[in-house]
């Protein structure tokens, strides 16, 4: 018996967010703030490996929230360098793949080969959230993947979006199951009939 085969046969649909769900998102995080610190040790000779372990610990304590203000204020960086901060968020090539999860990469290729519905449905920034989707090592998955982003839609939401999913695809509600981060992060009220899975369930 397939590990998955639980949720395989009983769904048609399968909707993931991307980040911390479908890998881990520091993976992305870290390697951006390694390409800021070599950027700065260039144009302000200060070292890399101290800026590096600043936002590390940053992130690890605060999140990502405002790292740029805090490092500029650390290190004493003029403001002209968000800029250049931003650009690498949106548009980094990344040292490293980013690497799917090893029992999500598993779940989701049981799903692909049982023939069913893969989505992900992408919030945050769609430049940044591209980027990211296109250094996933995939293992060939990406044939079978299907992207929206929240942004598609007018209000932005992760339910709009689910919404969208379901009557463009003309999938059946009760049949389509959304893998999340948290099942915190958004209420199931607006949601109706879908389940919702959180994704420790699976890692």
């Amino acid at each position: 018996m397939k590990k998955y085969e639980d949720y395989t046969k009983t769904n048609e649909a399968f909707i993931f967010e991307l980040d911390n769900v479908l890998y881990p998102e520091k993976d992305y995080q870290l390697q951006v703030y390694y390409l800021f610190a070599q950027f700065i040790e260039y144009g302000e000779q200060i070292d890399a490996q101290e800026i590096l372990h600043f936002m590390e610990e940053t992130y690890f304590n605060e999140g990502k929230t405002d790292i740029f203000e805090k490092t500029a204020t650390r290190f004493g960086l003029a403001e002209k360098y968000k800029i250049n901060f931003d650009l690498l968020q949106q548009n980094a090539k990344l040292p490293l793949k980013l690497l799917l999860f090893a029992p999500v990469l598993d779940f989701l290729k049981e799903i692909r080969d049982a023939g069913k519905f893969i989505f992900l449905l992408v919030e945050g920034d769609p430049a940044q959230q591209l980027n990211k989707i296109k250094q996933i090592e995939w293992n060939g998955l990406e044939q079978s993947l299907i992207v929206y982003f929240s942004a598609e839609t007018i209000s932005g939401s992760f339910e709009d979006t689910l919404d969208m999913i379901i009557l463009k695809h003309e999938l059946k509600r009760e049949e389509v199951l959304a893998c999340q981060a948290s099942l915190k992060k958004h209420g199931t009220a607006a949601s109706g009939q879908i389940k919702f899975l959180p994704i420790d369930k699976i890692i």
